[in-house]
């Protein structure tokens, strides 16, 4: 199995985890963005040096993991390209922030480390509560949720159609790295006099499948807008769901949970 094949695997995990049956699963699409968003704010909210405030919002992801069945591990694998990144925007703050803020068993932590650590912890967060939402919606179901929000209907097209064309796109990736390797055996990768004329196929096989892709559509009667899944009405179990989730996240966010059990510990 080459990358491209690796990548369409992948692909194809995201969309049998969003098929699950748990009770996350089964909630309107309307809630599980409601919750995504709402958790999202509240964690940028957070100070820069409110490093033990913010740990606390870590319980509400990590929960939702277990009930929805899908392992925490498996979000972190997922991400593992994006989360070096993260974890890399804050490095050179202790560089310019080196007056102490505390002490450790003797040794000083700069203001510049917290807020390291913080901005580290925001990202990994944000970035948990995205793959929980799109691990527990299909895409159908999640541009449905949009389109009842009146997002317009141009962005929610180019959304789901980019998402639909990666998987084209990564599947004619693979036809094409395996017919090179057929003729180049032995070789790593790909040459890089061999660059200009793969790019230039994979552009116009590309636009190729895309004209087809838009001929099907209009032969199946669209005309500017899709017609989206049938989505589960928003009902008292949603209702009753959103009230929950920002009672809940309102409350972490208000109370420093961490440093209250540390108290009760201390004591």
């Amino acid at each position: 199995m080459n990358k491209m094949e690796h990548a369409l695997h992948e692909l194809s995990e995201m969309d049998a985890l969003a098929a699950g049956t748990s009770p996350i699963h089964r909630l309107s699409p309307l809630t599980k963005l409601f919750a995504a968003v709402l958790d999202i704010v509240l964690v940028l909210s957070f100070g820069k040096y409110d490093l033990s405030g913010l740990a606390a919002m870590a319980l509400w992801p990590v929960a939702l993991f277990q009930i929805s069945g899908i392992p925490v591990r498996t979000c972190f694998r997922k991400l593992r390209v994006v989360l070096p990144l993260v974890m890399a925007v804050g490095l050179l703050n202790p560089l310019f922030d080196r007056a102490p803020m505390l002490h450790l068993g003797g040794v000083a932590v700069s203001g510049g480390v917290i807020s390291m650590l913080s901005l580290m912890l925001k990202g990994v967060l944000c970035l948990m509560a995205s793959f929980l939402l799109m691990a527990t919606t299909p895409i159908d179901s999640l541009c449905a949720a949009l389109r009842m929000l009146r997002v317009p209907t141009l962005l929610v097209t180019l959304l789901l159609l980019t998402y639909r064309y990666v998987g084209l796109m990564t599947r004619e990736l693979a036809v094409m790295t395996d017919a090179y390797r057929l003729r180049a055996p032995g070789q790593k990768g790909i040459h890089v006099s061999a660059w200009g004329s793969f790019l230039g196929q994979l552009l116009l096989r590309s636009m190729d499948r895309a004209q087809e892709l838009y001929s099907s559509m209009l032969l199946r009667g669209y005309h500017g807008s899709f017609h989206y899944a049938n989505v589960r009405p928003f009902g008292t179990a949603d209702a009753a769901a959103c009230a929950g989730t920002a009672a809940i996240l309102a409350l972490l966010r208000a109370v420093n949970v961490a440093e209250l059990a540390g108290r009760l510990f201390t004591r």
